[in-house]
């Protein structure tokens, strides 16, 4: 990147987990990461992490559900850096519920952060991305979403499902105006939601269904950030409308 302009990144969901992994790996590459989240503290520690790394990062407290603070933040983002050339767009909920238990109100919350939370994003940030013809953005699905069913999480199953959708119509819509859209379909990933006894799988299940991924561990929110930094690059200039799925095996080795 030394040859080049910073790019300026904006990454939702970047206080923990995936997210944070991902602000990192792309302050590591000498982007000027936007590390958004809801969660004020752990959001700061990140970007301090990438400052004491040599990067480049700022946060801002933002909520996906918000149609006002969306456009506020791309505007503020366009103002004083002329430019948004990355959206990862990662920020989502998994909350265990029942189907008897599955009120409108759970199923919208879900929806509402976990898909329209994408594609509010891509809306606002999608007009200076086309002007100057370039631009990526990379969401986040999961393997619930692409290839497995998930019981007691429907909701999450379906938006998942959504975030692929979203992926092919923004993908062909925007391609002649040099905007890629990608997605990644993580399967078990380390981070705070997958050992959440009460959400996911916990701590015991987790490690469980390490013996049963090909490659015998985990993932790591590394492991998707990489990916992530790939789809962003020109490495995958000709890629666009793909969902890629990252997960040690998993869905090839169930037989």
């Amino acid at each position: 990147m030394s040859n080049q302009k910073k790019r300026i990144v904006i990454i939702t969901g970047a206080g923990i987990g995936i997210g944070a992994a991902t602000a990192k790996a792309f302050g590591a590459l000498g982007d000027h990461v936007v590390v958004t989240d809801i969660l004020e503290a752990e959001g700061r520690a990140v970007v301090e992490a990438i400052s004491a790394a040599g990067g480049s990062a700022e946060f801002h407290r933002y909520d996906v559900r918000s149609t006002a603070a969306t456009d506020a933040l791309v505007a503020d983002v366009e103002a004083r850096h002329g430019r948004i050339d990355v959206v990862v767009a990662n920020a989502g909920i998994a909350h265990r519920t029942k189907l008897a238990d599955l009120t409108d109100e759970k199923w919208d919350l879900t929806f509402d952060i976990d898909l329209k939370g994408i594609f509010r994003l891509v809306r606002a940030a999608a007009p200076g991305m086309r002007a100057r013809r370039s631009g990526a953005v990379v969401a986040l699905s999961s393997i619930m979403g692409v290839a497995y069913g998930w019981d007691e999480h429907v909701h999450y199953s379906a938006a998942k499902s959504g975030v692929v959708g979203l992926v092919r119509g923004l993908a062909v819509e925007m391609a002649r105006d040099g905007v890629r859209v990608n997605g990644i379909a993580p399967g078990y990933i380390r981070t705070a939601q997958l050992l959440s006894e009460e959400n996911s799988l916990g701590p015991a299940a987790a490690e469980k269904a390490a013996e049963f991924i090909p490659m015998g561990r985990l993932g790591t929110g590394e492991d998707i950030a990489d990916v992530a930094a790939f789809l962003a690059s020109d490495s995958a200039r000709y890629m666009t409308g793909q969902v890629l799925v990252v997960d040690g095996g998993l869905l090839v080795g169930r037989y």
